[in-house]
């Protein structure tokens, strides 16, 4: 087969070591492939060499640390290595500036570097998200600098990473994969790869372009749909009803394929995909002189709801007798999302931001995230401990739900807090029993659309 040796055991190298490709390196070692490392960062060469991840995903350190310095995992900052890979993997960064135009220094310097360094025979996958026509028009031509020619001497596919924090493990371990090549045998290259380093269906598509589309579909849909479910929450809020039990009522009838899927409301959307992927979409339109509407109207939705609950938390305060000027607000979980230490554009920090501008003494607690990086994004210095955080709290504002504070005794926490002290439920989604327990114990609570 072109671009894909025949025999068993194959060499990757994955080009990009942050989040995605720490991911990807990990599961393609534990499957018995032998990775090849490549970050610009030797920190983080370091870091993983010595079998120790940053990262704060379920399952991804301890895959680290098992294939951390053997043939399975080598990790270095030398493109040079590159030309030992059978199929090189590039997983760079690709942020986007103002409304979605990539900033492509990362996915520039990465192909100007595999341009000098990759070899006949070599097939190379994209998993960075682009806007489409980007791997033709700026990848392809620094890969070929060298004088080598895509699709007569290497292989080039689109593949692109879909993948949720907390999760990403077993996606990557179950997902389909979407794959779009630059011509057939490039294309049938990458499917084969797939199968046989990960063991999942892949799912090729028609072109680079096609595959390039597929990730920014699935978050157009998705931030589209978070959207919905805020609109909806807020409604339900001034309805009186609760917006889980029509989410699960309304879920209910089969629709297409499935069944009609709302999902969760929150404290708004986070992260590095949603908050940029649907402006890049959106970016591509306006080039080809397109105006999409859905886009920016669901953006200014999900951005609107760090400021709705920073109001509740205020309103709440009031029903108390509390003004929030001098009022402590105890800000439990930081990062983007349950279960993960991801502090990237994190929604959290506009509430907080808001709620100091009230006049509220704001402390700061979240087991999962670096704690310099929180000082530096918030300005404030975490609490020590949970029970260090709530003390003397007027409200507890729960903004991600992590394991780790599954088992907390709101009993016991209420001898902490202030005499009157509310909940706001940001991203917990408690059950009514729970609730109903908050409020047994002596706490007020407040949810999102509840």
């Amino acid at each position: 087969m072109r671009f894909l040796p025949e025999r068993e055991n194959i060499t990757a190298a994955v080009l990009g070591l942050g989040y995605v490709g720490s991911c990807v390196a990990a599961v393609l070692a534990d499957r018995g492939v032998n990775v090849i490392g490549v970050d610009t960062d030797p920190v983080l060469v370091e870091e993983l060499n010595a079998g120790h991840c940053r990262f704060s995903e379920t399952g991804l350190p301890e895959l680290v640390a098992r294939h951390a310095g053997t043939d399975r995992l080598r990790v270095t900052t030398s493109y040079e290595s590159v030309s030992e890979a059978d199929v090189v993997i590039v997983a760079v960064g690709t942020p986007t500036g103002e409304r979605g135009v990539m900033k492509e220094s990362q996915l520039r310097g990465a192909c100007e570097e595999l341009g000098r360094h990759i070899r006949p025979g070599q097939l190379l996958v994209f998993k960075s998200t682009v806007p489409p026509g980007v791997t033709r028009t700026l990848a392809l031509p620094l890969l070929q600098r060298g004088g080598l020619v895509c699709g007569e001497d290497f292989g080039v596919a689109f593949c692109p990473e879909r993948l949720s924090e907390g999760t990403a493990l077993r996606e990557l371990r179950s997902f389909p994969i979407i794959v779009g090549g630059w011509c057939a045998d490039s294309t049938q290259a990458a499917v084969a790869f797939w199968r046989r380093a990960v063991g999942v269906e892949v799912i090729p598509v028609a072109s680079l372009e096609a595959a390039e589309m597929v990730k920014l579909a699935d978050n157009w849909w998705i931030d589209h749909n978070i959207a919905l479910a805020n609109e909806l929450a807020r409604l339900c809020a001034a309805l009186e009803v609760d917006v889980l039990d029509i989410i699960s009522a309304a879920n209910s009838i089969p629709k297409g394929n499935g069944n009609v899927n709302i999902l969760l409301p929150s404290v708004g959307v986070g992260g590095s995909c949603l908050t940029k992927d649907p402006w890049m979409v959106w970016r591509a339109a306006q080039d080809r002189g397109i105006d999409l509407l859905t886009i920016p109207a669901a953006r200014e939705v999900n951005d609107s709801m760090p400021g709705y609950t920073s109001d509740l938390i205020v309103e709440e305060l009031a029903k108390l007798g509390r003004s929030p000027v001098g009022a402590k607000v105890a800000v439990l979980g930081l990062a983007f999302k349950n279960n993960t230490g991801d502090l990237r554009e994190t929604p959290v920090r506009p509430v907080v931001e808001e709620l100091r501008k009230a006049g509220a003494e704001v402390t700061l607690y979240d087991p999962l995230v670096d704690g310099d990086e929180a000082e530096k994004l918030f300005g404030l210095p975490q609490a020590p401990s949970l029970e260090e955080a709530v003390r003397g709290a007027d409200c507890l504002a729960i903004l991600a739900w992590h394991r780790e504070f599954q088992d907390v005794d709101f009993a016991e926490l209420r001898e902490r807090v202030a005499p009157s002290c509310a909940v706001v439920d940001g991203r917990a989604y408690y059950p009514r029993e729970t609730i109903d327990l908050l409020r047994e114990t002596g706490f007020a609570y407040r949810g999102i659309g509840r």
